[in-house]
């Protein structure tokens, strides 16, 4: 090989080695880190998911999975900071770095990867877009609803799905297109329209705060997979993983039978994978740059999914949600989360 050409491909490793480098070293944790907490982009509104109680504490299922991501990164699942964003802000609030992580009940799709310039995580919640109506009407079927007045959001998927489900069943559509999730639900309860739909688990979290909840029923029609979970920029590959794992890693503490009460005693355990996961066993952490307890402290002060998911939106809660495809891969469910090694 000449000199010219042999000079070449170790410059090229050179470069190779130092792109490799600069990805592996996330500018987004290292802004977070000296700003001291995670900005959060959350509904702000929908309960079981995302907003303050009455005590102006935030509450719900996307709420921990923020503080989980709080937990990995400073060992405090409260340094974390959640901004309200609506259906048209939320993407514009991550492409402009508002955000950090954007944990508001967003459906994964194509065209939202490639053209918005984002990259979704695992899936926290597994969801189908239904219609929640007055029992008043009398309605039994979705496939009864042609001519109704039908609330939804602008730029969604549920406005897209709901137009192609009226379209593919010959059925006339009235929509009322209102931005704002409050508005809308106001609209609806005042009976600007005969109908509402959304995410399943929107509507229950909606229904639950109603005037008067027995007074709605959510009809059996699931007409659409609605598949929800953080969001992230593209580019910053690092960020990527750490927000993925945190999702993961309550997935996989579930599964592994570790919870907010038992976690002390498992790092006890002799088993190496617990060993591995908890940090016992060093590794995990300096993959992803975080502290090697990264995990233990998002179970130790958030809990495992299935924690988080009961004291959210479980059954003895007001939204009253079964396991269904939420469920561990074990009971039926899509909740799988791969080796922590």
């Amino acid at each position: 090989m000449k000199r010219a050409e042999k000079v070449a491909v170790v410059l090229f490793a050179v470069f190779c080695l130092f792109s490799v480098s600069a990805v592996q070293a996330g500018e987004t944790l290292d802004a977070v880190k000296t700003r001291g907490y995670v900005s959060v982009g959350v509904n702000g509104g929908l309960f079981g998911f995302g907003m303050p109680d009455e005590k102006g504490v935030w509450r719900g299922l996307d709420v921990d999975t923020g503080r989980a991501v709080a937990a990995a990164v400073f060992g405090d699942a409260e340094k974390v900071k959640f901004v309200t964003l609506t259906t048209q802000t939320r993407f514009t609030a991550l492409q402009s770095k508002e955000i950090d992580v954007l944990c508001r009940n967003a459906t994964r799709t194509l065209t939202r990867e490639t053209d918005l310039g984002l990259n979704f995580v695992t899936v926290n919640y597994y969801d189908g877009q239904g219609f929640l109506v007055p029992k008043k009407l009398g309605v039994k079927s979705a496939k009864e609803l042609s001519g109704a007045s039908v609330c939804t959001l602008p730029g969604t998927t549920t406005e897209q799905n709901v137009g192609d489900y009226f379209r593919a069943n010959n059925m006339t559509l009235k929509p009322v297109v209102i931005e704002q999730n409050t508005e809308l639900n106001q609209a609806f309860f005042a009976g600007r329209c005969d109908c509402l739909t959304s995410d399943a688990s929107q509507l229950a979290g909606i229904r639950a705060v109603a005037p008067n909840p027995d007074d709605y029923v959510i009809l059996p029609e699931i007409i659409s997979k609605e598949p929800l979970a953080p969001v992230v920029r593209h580019g910053d590959e690092q960020w990527r993983d750490i927000v993925d794992f945190c999702v993961l890693a309550m997935i996989a503490a579930e599964d592994m039978g570790i919870t907010s009460k038992n976690v002390e005693e498992m790092l006890a355990s002799k088993d190496p994978n617990i060993q591995r996961f908890l940090g016992v066993t060093p590794g995990n952490g300096k993959a992803l740059g975080l502290d090697e307890k990264w995990a233990y402290n998002i179970v130790k002060q958030v809990g495992n999914y299935g924690e988080v998911f009961e004291r959210n939106v479980g059954e003895k809660t007001k939204l009253g949600i079964k396991r269904g495809l939420n469920a561990q891969w074990r009971d039926g469910g899509l909740m799988y989360s791969p080796p922590f090694k």
